[in-house]
Parts: structure tokens; sequence; C-alpha cells
């Protein structure tokens, strides 16, 4: 497992791909590797959005990540996870969060990173304050898009 904060943009593919080439452990193992990836979009709530900046809480984001993903290790058999969340200022199309599972069926793979995804939108202590285009920014005080 593998939970980085990063305050720089970074390819997600390529952060997959470093991390399972770098996982000699999990060499033919695995059978399916879900990758999600977020990315910042220029509208929400009906307003084009032209930034975002993305506050955390050091260490302690870093535990609940670690918490999230120990939840769907002990409800799926995992392999391994990767999570790469960005923050600090971001630009609409820039991506925001990778979440990569292993496992050895493509079932569990979705299952885990479904789960993943959904537990960090509502339980991981993330703040977005949005940059409009009207020259407006707002706090945003709830996630959308939830299934959890």
């Amino acid at each position: 497992m593998n939970i980085k904060i990063s305050l720089e943009a970074f390819d997600p593919m390529r952060e997959v791909q470093i991390y399972q080439h770098s996982s000699k452990e999990m060499a033919g193992k695995f059978g399916a590797t879900s990758i999600f990836i977020g990315t910042m979009r220029d509208f929400n709530e009906g307003n084009d959005v032209i930034g975002m900046t993305l506050e955390h809480y050091p260490g302690m984001t870093e535990k609940q990540l670690e918490k999230i993903v120990a939840e769907a290790t002990s409800q799926w058999p995992v392999l391994d996870v990767l999570v790469v969340h960005r923050v600090g200022d971001i630009l609409p199309n820039e991506p925001i969060v990778v979440v990569a599972v292993w496992t050895s069926h493509r079932g569990n793979a979705f299952d885990a990173s479904r789960y993943i995804m959904e537990a960090l939108k509502t339980k991981a202590p993330f703040w977005k304050k949005e940059l409009l285009k009207s020259d407006v920014e707002r706090w945003l005080v709830k996630n959308t898009d939830g299934y959890l």
C-alpha cells in the first residue's frame, strides 16, 4: 500500500506504472488492476470554475486514507493499493487523484476501487475552495456524486 499527497501536478498513469513495476512481490499474482483518475472540471453547481485550491491536514489526511484503504482490504482480497492525491492550486483538466487497486479478479478490483474513492470523497479531510470565472471564491461544503 502506498499513499502519497502531492503538492505538484502528476501524471496518474506514470505513478501507477512506476509503483506497479517497483512492487516485485506482486509480479504474476494480480489478474486485475482497477484505476480511477479524478480530474478537475471547469464547472460545478452551475458555475464556470477557473481554479481550485485543495487543502488538507498533513498527517491526519494520510492517516484517514490509510484507514480507508485498510477498510477496503478487509472487505475484498486486495493485493495492493496506490492512492496519490493532489493538494494546492489546481487548474481544470489537471488530475486531482488516482486510486489503483490490484487484485486477482476484476470484480474485487472494481468494488474495492469504488469503495476507496467514495470513502475518500466523504471521509478524508480535504477542503476545496473554488475560484469562479466571475472572480468569486467559495468553499465547498459538500461533495457531489456520493454513493456511500
